[in-house]
């Protein structure tokens, strides 16, 4: 799990068995009503389901069809890694106003085509594809 600390103590010498991490590449397809999302795993075609609680921090972030790298341990995905960055169209947000231009610092909210909600600079229009970096939430310029 992300984020958390675990203090353990060892026995000098004790061996300790190495965790096996293993990362497919995933294509999205799906998510159920029970919030579970399906990929398909590129090499293989078969179907990947990850369950909703591994997708809280990146599922703002999915597209239909958009290949993340998928971490699995035992098994079982542990987490699921979107692209970064990655390019999205805005679909909602304030029209320009008169006077806003490139340099004058004025942002604004905007819904973008995977749901998100990022702020973006004033001048910017609906329909816009920008670049936006999926770890920080942030736009990074227009595509």
């Amino acid at each position: 799990m992300r984020g958390t600390t675990v203090e353990e103590t060892y026995i000098s010498g004790k061996k300790l068995q190495t965790a096996t991490i293993d990362r497919k590449s995933g294509q999205y397809t799906y998510a159920d009503e029970n919030g579970n999302y399906y990929f398909m795993d590129t090499e293989t075609f078969d179907e990947v389901m990850v369950d909703a609680k591994v997708m809280e921090e990146c599922k703002k972030w999915i597209t239909d069809g958009m290949q993340c790298n998928l971490v699995f341990f035992k098994g079982n995905v542990i987490e699921c890694i979107t692209p970064n960055p990655f390019v999205y169209e805005i679909i909602e947000t304030e029209p320009t106003m008169k006077g806003n231009t490139a340099g004058g610092g004025y942002t604004k909210p905007a819904k973008l085509s995977c749901g998100a909600m990022i702020n973006i600079p004033g001048f910017i229009e609906q329909g816009t594809k920008v670049k936006v970096d999926t770890e920080k939430g942030e736009y990074l310029g227009r595509e």
